[in-house]
């Protein structure tokens, strides 16, 4: 696998500690391996780990990650629906949905527990690092995730996300009182011009096209509100970039919330994660519509039912 993004910053800094501040879950001994291997490429040769960067450089990463290398795990699944051809999980928040080239271990995440689960046969034409997987959901967002089982089925879901016919539902908890019943976000979504790990609303690079619909529900100690949010669109990170541009982030973010907040919410809920939940999935499968649902998990159950209506 290949990830190729430009440098957009003032300031000169080495290569090593750059990806280090970017991508904050690897170690920096790890990055430099990676650059002193090869596996880094700026203005498409390789360097050494002193390098200083200039702003429009092009890094290139490459580390290919094979299915043959994942390593099958019994890790306990919460299984919403299954058959021979689909299965449906309620995943946890804070496991990764697979391996990237991010993460220098390569166990604990959904597909490692998938290939256990499924005897270790899942079609990889999506990717030979994340098989069976139709879309995806962030580390710490919890809720329902479909995963194909067989070529056919990975290419009949993957043209109904991309035809939009998979409804696609969350539950989120956000900062401060929202006065309208329900509401409709359509600012374009793109990377952020200087901050490489966040997308953003304002002066995006790349933007896209994005909507996201949402209703309130209930409120929380008057100071939270419950919302269903409905997306209408698929970008990253969405619906967290989408109700920060609002002033109303999701309680727990670290990257787009406010850490007052989120220092609040942890002391008085023990909630050290964003509060936002894929609740529901809704599709045509064998001539007949499938709703599920995903329950909450305890850290999110407790502090909605602390909500009124």
């Amino acid at each position: 696998m290949k990830y190729n993004f430009c440098v957009y910053s003032k300031e000169s800094q080495r290569v090593d500690m750059f990806l280090s501040a970017l991508f904050s879950e690897i170690s920096r001994s790890y990055i430099q391996k990676m650059i002193d291997t090869g596996c880094v490429r700026v203005n498409n040769k390789e360097v050494k780990k002193n390098l200083k960067l200039v702003s429009r450089d092009e890094i290139l990463i490459t580390e290919i990650i094979t299915s043959s290398e994942l390593i099958p795990e019994d890790i306990s699944l919460q299984i919403l629906y299954e058959d021979d051809n689909i299965c449906v999980v309620n995943k946890e928040a804070g496991m990764n949905v697979h391996p990237t080239p991010w993460i220098e271990w390569k166990t604990g995440t959904l597909v490692n527990a998938l290939l256990y689960h499924c005897k270790e046969k899942l079609p990889v034409i999506s990717g030979e690092e994340r098989p069976g997987i139709v879309h995806r959901l962030d580390k710490d967002t919890s809720g329902a995730i479909m995963i194909a089982k067989n070529d056919t089925m990975m290419k009949y879901l993957s043209t109904l996300i991309k035809e939009r016919k998979v409804k696609k539902y969350y539950l989120a908890i956000v900062s401060g009182i929202f006065q309208d019943a329900s509401f409709t976000i359509t600012s374009e979504i793109g990377r952020h011009p200087t901050d490489r790990i966040k997308m953003t609303t304002q002066s995006p690079l790349n933007p896209k096209h994005a909507i996201t619909h949402g209703e309130v529900i209930g409120y929380i100690h008057n100071r939270y509100s419950v919302l269903k949010i409905d997306l209408e669109t698929g970008r990253t990170h969405q619906i967290r970039v989408h109700l920060a541009s609002i002033g109303s982030p999701i309680i727990g973010d670290k990257v787009y919330g406010n850490p007052h907040i989120n220092k609040q919410v942890e002391q008085e809920f023990w909630l050290n994660r964003q509060a936002l939940h894929a609740c529901e999935l809704s599709f045509v499968l064998y001539q007949k519509t499938f709703s599920l649902s995903a329950p909450l998990f305890p850290d999110m159950q407790k502090i909605y039912d602390t909500m009124i209506s």
